[in-house]
């Protein structure tokens, strides 16, 4: 089977948990002794960096990557507001990756065309006109569900207005192009359930993120005098942002900030957080390996309040035996179980009420992060999914 992978950024360096998840198809792939070929687009804010890249990886795959200027311009994103394109989605079409693409079909036979992400499906045209490839979506989340959530959420009324069009714009442009590919596989059983809404009539299947498991040591052990508390993701993301001022301005303080510590890590790190004047929070900004980064805590906060999909941090702190604390919304796509194998708080006082329940009760780390590297061997074993994702291939071949 030969097949041609698009990503919308490089999936090496494996910097967040997108490029982690394209990057661990690639490599199922290639398991699945697919003949693989990688055109990545390159931005500003991930560059596509080829001694970055493993060189057995680069000489599988002959991976390739086109720069695209996707920062948002003030005048093409005023314009957009009376036409019927999704800037959002717009600003990743570029005549220059759509000449390699063009390209590589012409002088390359391929099965499939793997799309990973949205942001892709303005090359359908394209791929359609020169090659009789079938196309899968591969759908990392629902993107017009992410900003109707923030939109929700913001408190300037003209900000919401905006948010809320940016998001109509997208469901009406997701609602459009999921019937021009052949085969959608979704992250997520919610964002399964929620394709099936918007009338999807291409076959469509739920792919979870999955991990290659031996690459994940469990560190579960008890906490010592304080309880270590981490979050670490990209600062550039709004949810993300979101989350974490949740958590410093409303959460932190009604904790006994003698029995804590927290951590955080991520890159583009607001300077405002940085400054963060507390004895016991450590900034630590960008970390060489974020898995060292997680073992060494006890406990991963993921307050998301907005977003969609599946979050690939949670499903690699759960593989390493921590103890998770999120909301209903950060654990989207993860079917895990309240106080067995990860912990649910959506109101201030619910997290506090189980950051103290740990401090008072540390041998509930030991059982909820044993319990929660249990379920990642049951439900995220890459080489199973991989499995599922090749029968699905087959099925519409």
């Amino acid at each position: 089977m030969k097949i041609l992978q698009l990503c919308n950024k490089p999936p090496f360096p494996a910097v967040d948990g997108g490029c982690i998840a394209m990057k661990n198809i690639s490599l199922g792939l290639l398991q699945n002794k697919v003949k693989l070929k990688i055109i990545s687009i390159s931005t500003e804010k991930h560059p596509f960096e080829i001694d970055k890249i493993p060189k057995n990886f680069v000489k599988k795959t002959n991976i390739e990557g086109v720069f695209i200027d996707t920062r948002v311009n003030i005048i093409d994103a005023f314009s957009a507001l009376v036409t019927s394109d999704s800037y959002n989605v717009s600003r990743f079409f570029s005549a220059d990756f759509d000449r390699k693409l063009k390209e590589t079909l012409l002088n390359n036979k391929y099965d499939f065309v793997h799309l990973e992400s949205l942001f892709l499906t303005p090359y359908i045209g394209t791929i359609s006109r020169y090659s009789k490839a079938k196309i899968v979506l591969r759908s990392h989340n629902l993107e017009h569900l992410i900003w109707e959530r923030l939109a929700n959420l913001e408190g300037n009324k003209a900000k919401r207005i905006y948010l809320k069009h940016l998001s109509k714009k997208l469901k009406n442009y997701e609602h459009k192009v999921l019937n021009d590919v052949h085969g959608i596989a979704a992250i997520s059983f919610e964002d399964t359930k929620r394709y099936q809404s918007l009338n999807c009539e291409v076959p469509l299947i739920t792919i979870p993120f999955g991990i290659d498991l031996e690459n994940y040591v469990p560190q579960i052990k008890l906490p010592k005098e304080k309880l270590n508390l981490f979050h670490i993701g990209s600062m550039d993301w709004n949810p993300n942002i979101e989350a974490i001022n949740w958590f410093l301005d409303d959460i932190f303080p009604e904790l006994d900030s003698n029995k804590i510590e927290l951590h955080l890590a991520g890159k583009n790190m607001p300077d405002y957080i940085k400054n963060v004047n507390h004895k016991n929070v450590k900034i630590h900004g960008v970390v060489s390996y974020a898995l060292d980064f997680m073992s060494k805590y006890d406990v991963m906060i993921v307050p998301l309040l907005s977003g969609s999909g599946m979050r690939i941090k949670i499903i690699e702190g759960m593989a390493l035996g921590k103890t998770i604390i999120t909301t209903k919304i950060g654990l989207e796509g993860i079917d895990a179980t309240h106080k067995k194998n990860v912990l649910i708080a959506d109101t201030t006082e619910e997290f506090k009420s189980l950051i103290n329940w740990l401090i008072l009760n540390p041998n509930e780390c030991l059982k909820i992060g044993e319990n929660a590297r249990k379920f990642i061997e049951a439900h995220h074993d890459n080489k199973v999914i991989m499995k599922s994702l090749m029968s699905f291939y087959n099925s519409i071949s």
